[in-house]
């Protein structure tokens, strides 16, 4: 599951990283990833075969309401699509990762997060894979960036491993003393159902909902406006990501929602709050993705916001002083 087992990667007094960028040089001085190892040519076990139930005698698959129909639209399941969709994206979009991964609606990205997930593909298969592709120039950045984020995936897992309460504690146990108000349950399943009036946020709710994924800048964006738009407490959008993530694994699901709520590992400052309209305008230019998921938000009377961008950013930042001040 792991190029690096998380006891190999200490710091010079032999501590665990808690921040990305030395880690992420602490690995680039190690013995590079091994190779992928070889398919087995025969399991041992059992030889004859055994008599079962069809799964689907089971009735496990929903049907009233049938919440999977999205799922099944957007993923096929096992190792052979797993592995083709590797071949695709190093063939055909590598090379406009780096330039185009922040688009929302561009193709860019990998995708390939779910099959690490469930194990459909190892680590070393996408390390290696990429960098018989990375080439040169603009082409090797590209690749350079896409390994960064299994670097991330690594940092995520490592930290997990020295802090396993890190999907219901603070990792920045200073965090503790944050003062959330009493949780507006109203607000929160607005935000679940892509119903706050806010463009991005309600694509990205959506899109999560229907395929089980969402961009990865947008979670960002929709995590941010849950936390510090809303006050809600990141352990809930943490439980509902968790819930309905295809990708979400006990790792990289909390590590990155304390990343975005600045209780998490992270080098830069709290006071990072990301404006859905500037990220729309900046990684949505022609509203593409917003018009695939929310479409209602491009039409002549676009629904208000469920609270003020500017007012409540001002309260977040109060709140957060804080914890800044101790209390």
């Amino acid at each position: 599951n792991l190029l690096y087992e998380p006891w190999t990667v200490r710091t010079q007094s032999d501590k665990p990283y808690g921040v990305y960028s030395p880690f992420s040089r602490a690995v680039q001085k190690l013995p590079a990833p091994r190779a992928p190892l070889p398919e087995a040519r025969k399991v041992p076990g059992v030889s004859a075969s055994i008599d079962s139930d069809d799964l689907s005698s089971w009735g496990l698959l929903p049907t009233e309401p049938d919440w999977a129909g999205g799922l099944r639209e957007t993923w096929e399941p096992g190792e052979p699509a797993a592995k083709a969709r590797l071949r695709e994206f190093l063939d055909d979009d590598l090379g406009d990762y780096s330039t185009y991964r922040d688009e929302f609606a561009g193709g860019a990205t990998s995708n390939l997060s779910p099959r690490l997930r469930w194990g459909e593909l190892s680590p070393y298969q996408v390390w290696h894979e990429t960098l018989e592709h990375k080439g040169s120039g603009t082409h090797a950045k590209s690749a350079a960036g896409f390994l960064s984020e299994i670097v991330w995936r690594e940092f995520a897992w490592h930290v997990t491993f020295h802090a396993p309460d890190i999907a219901t504690k603070n990792w920045r146990r200073e965090y503790d003393a944050f003062p959330w108000p009493t949780l507006n349950r109203s607000h929160l399943e607005k935000w679940q159902r892509g119903e706050t009036g806010v463009a991005v946020v309600d694509a990205g709710m959506r899109q999560l909902w229907k395929t089980g994924v969402m961009h990865n800048r947008v979670r960002m964006v929709t995590a941010s406006f849950l936390i510090k738009n809303l006050l809600i407490d990141w352990r809930h959008g943490e439980q509902w990501f968790w819930d309905c993530l295809v990708d979400a694994d006990a790792a990289s699901n909390p590590f990155n929602w304390q990343w975005v709520a600045g209780s998490g590992a992270d080098a830069a400052p709290y006071f990072r709050v990301f404006n859905p309209e500037t990220q729309r305008k900046k990684f949505d230019p022609r509203d593409a993705y917003v018009k695939e998921w929310a479409p209602e938000h491009l039409g002549d009377n676009p629904p208000e916001p469920m609270v003020d961008l500017g007012e409540t950013r001002k309260r977040a930042l109060d709140a957060y002083s804080h914890v800044r001040h101790g209390g």
